[in-house]
């Protein structure tokens, strides 16, 4: 992996890995846990299960994958699904996130979403993490707050934000908020200096700042939490718990997954 690009082979990644790809023309990234034997867990919106129509994005389509039988596992009315690696990336292209990189890395990577200053846990705890929500969930899926790089980010380093009303762990939502914030707020620069050469440089230099000061990795409000803990700290209700233990075979399937 570079400084420009994160991209990688598939002979390159390695268990517990944090993956992601692209999606509509590098409009976001979609990201997973690598599990080994090209199966990867992720997050998504959950399907409703209510409704009798469903759009192809909003449900994975499983029936499609010839190679993996297990390919595209949920629990009810839960978004953490397990899929086969080319499912996974829909033809995109390959992606590591980086883990324990330094600041000047951080801010060099203009896009969000690739790295963090945060040190990732051992491959085996990534996976128990992984395991463990695919089996209980990971609450509601939130753009903002818990999407598809939190669901990566937490399991590879157990932190959890405290202050529920910020910008959650992910880069993606940090760099979107991030970039209208630097530019409003180097506006009246523009008074200050008439080159616009001078106010795009500091505009771009707000925009990285914004970008790390919410990174887990430098943050203050984050703390770390097991993942049996996790559904006390989001709140999750008892109707969750209750989802869980519709499927009394689940338990035989994820076995057959990891074993």
């Amino acid at each position: 992996m570079g400084l420009l690009t994160n991209r990688v082979e598939r002979n390159e990644i390695k268990l517990g890995d944090h993956i992601y790809t692209y999606r509509a023309v590098f409009a976001y990234s979609h990201h997973g846990i690598y599990l080994g034997g090209s199966k990867v867990v992720h997050f998504r919106p959950k399907r409703n299960l209510n409704s009798s129509t469903e759009s192809s994005s909003d449900v994975y389509d499983s029936m499609s994958c010839s190679t993996t039988p297990d390919c595209g596992f949920r629990q009810p009315n839960s978004g953490v699904v397990l899929s086969c690696l080319d499912c996974f990336l829909k033809n995109g292209s390959l992606y590591c996130f980086e883990y324990g990189v330094s600041p000047s890395v951080f801010l060099a990577k203009v896009r969000g979403g690739t790295c963090t200053t945060a040190a990732s846990d051992p491959s085996e705890t990534v996976v128990h993490r992984a395991m463990y929500l695919l089996q209980n969930g990971f609450g509601n899926y939130d753009i903002f707050q818990n999407n598809c790089e939190d669901f990566a980010m937490y399991c590879k380093t157990g932190l959890l934000i405290i202050d529920k009303e910020g910008v959650g762990r992910s880069g993606q939502a940090s760099s979107v908020i991030g970039a209208p914030l630097a530019a409003i707020l180097s506006s009246p620069l523009k008074l200050l200096m008439p080159s616009p050469v001078g106010v795009a440089t500091v505009t771009a230099g707000m925009y990285c700042m914004s970008r790390y000061a919410t990174d887990i990795g430098v943050r203050t409000d984050v703390i770390k939490v097991a993942v049996e803990d996790l559904a006390v700290n989001l709140g999750w209700g008892s109707d969750h718990e209750e989802e869980i233990t519709e499927d009394d075979d689940s338990d035989s399937l994820i076995t057959q997954i990891t074993g």
